[in-house]
């Protein structure tokens, strides 16, 4: 039977990271009728950074943003994975990738991207502390239900409230997030003294160690080391532990810890989940982590959302019924993404070897590897057009 209560808005958005705004964004450029919820009584981003390759920066061209997400992002031309003494074990061709996808690579503040794209949207269209923990699905509506005792109803509902989606679980019980086998340390520092002016990522026995300069004259750093789930050893961690820990490591991992405060450091461990089977259900749609988490080391998260967006309003303008634009969206999407979750999945187990030997064979192979294959897996994932079907 039809839903025959209240109607309060065509579309509902629950999730206000870089996936949930960038479709708010699209919707209003579309005229659409919705509500963007998120949790976080204040949206700001967290302190840390991200990469938004050239397949990212086509989407935000679709969307009409590339321009001026260019202006606060930071242009790679080099990007380099070393070992631990600081030697070259492989640095993809970022000036052919330029010339031949007709895009550059950035790398961003996750607070800097929030906050433009959260200028873009209509305030009245957002509502933030609003904890989406439940949902009701019916023939022709869904309705939210949020932490504080409301709820919402809409004809659509765009699930983008991440990894842990509470929603998620709902829809698919065996979509549990996954752990990598490998926690995390992230900071934001001040470039001044460091110089920083290329991006790098280190592979060693003791775990990867990875950087990149910002806008603003600033460091995004990140170290990955093999642990348990929630290691409370590691849970505990402060920045003198992760200079004892990295101290044999080339220059300048050492002196970028020393520059970084315990206030600075953001824990958590590496998650993603295992790709789903689908991500349409019927009037409700999975988009950015929530369908799709991966795990950084492709550096294809964020990006991966927003091409999702991109692909979502293509299929809006070509579909006026919005469920067969959802099934059609879900099969443009699914290979794509469990491909880069696989992928990705892969790479960090390769990187994140502490045996040895393993590792000895692993960085004599990459430096002796032709470019042509060393690049494969960024070549598959540029070379194919996600617009197309």
């Amino acid at each position: 039977m039809p839903y025959t209560k209240t109607i309060n808005s065509e579309f509902a958005i629950v999730g206000g990271g870089v996936a949930g705004l960038a479709t708010a964004i699209a919707f209003q450029q579309a005229n659409k009728d919705f509500m963007l919820f998120e949790q976080a009584k204040e949206l700001k981003g967290i302190g840390a950074g991200f990469g938004l390759a050239a397949n990212a920066m086509r989407a935000l061209d679709l969307l009409g943003l590339r321009t001026d997400v260019e202006k606060i992002g930071y242009y790679l031309d080099s990007y380099h994975i070393l070992d631990d003494k600081g030697q070259l074990l492989a640095a993809p061709d970022v000036h052919a990738i330029r010339k031949k996808y007709q895009q550059q690579n950035f790398a961003i503040h996750r607070a800097d991207l929030h906050l433009f794209l959260l200028s873009k949207i209509n305030t009245q269209k957002l509502k933030l502390g609003k904890k989406a923990i439940r949902l009701e699905q019916h023939v022709d509506a869904v309705t939210l239900f949020f932490e504080d005792g409301t709820q919402h109803t809409s004809r659509f509902l765009i699930i983008a409230d991440g990894v842990k989606s509470p929603l998620r679980q709902q829809l698919i019980p065996s979509s549990i997030p996954r752990y990598s086998g490998y926690t995390c340390w992230r900071a934001t520092i001040d470039n001044t003294k460091i110089t920083l002016d290329r991006g790098t990522e280190t592979w060693g026995k003791l775990g990867r160690f990875g950087m990149t300069p910002l806008s603003n004259n600033r460091i995004y750093w990140y170290a990955c080391i093999n642990a348990t789930s929630n290691d409370p050893i590691y849970r505990n961690y402060k920045v003198n532990d992760l200079l004892k820990h990295f101290q044999s490591y080339h220059d300048p991992i050492p002196a970028i810890l020393v520059q970084t405060k315990d206030s600075d450091l953001i824990w958590g461990d590496i998650m993603d989940i295992k790709p789903l089977k689908r991500l349409a259900y019927h009037n409700i749609l999975l988009i950015g982590d929530a369908g799709h988490a991966t795990t950084p080391n492709m550096g294809q998260g964020a990006c991966q959302a927003l091409e999702d967006v991109a692909v979502l309003l293509d299929e809006l303008g070509l579909e006026n019924d919005v469920k067969k634009a959802f099934s059609s969206f879900e099969k443009r999407r699914l290979s794509r993404t469990a491909y880069i979750t696989d992928t990705s999945k892969r790479i960090g187990e390769i990187a994140q070897w502490d045996n040895s030997m393993l590792i000895h064979m692993r960085n004599i192979l990459m430096k002796i590897m032709p470019a042509r294959l060393a690049q494969r897996n960024l070549d598959k994932l540029l070379s194919v057009d996600f617009m197309k079907y």
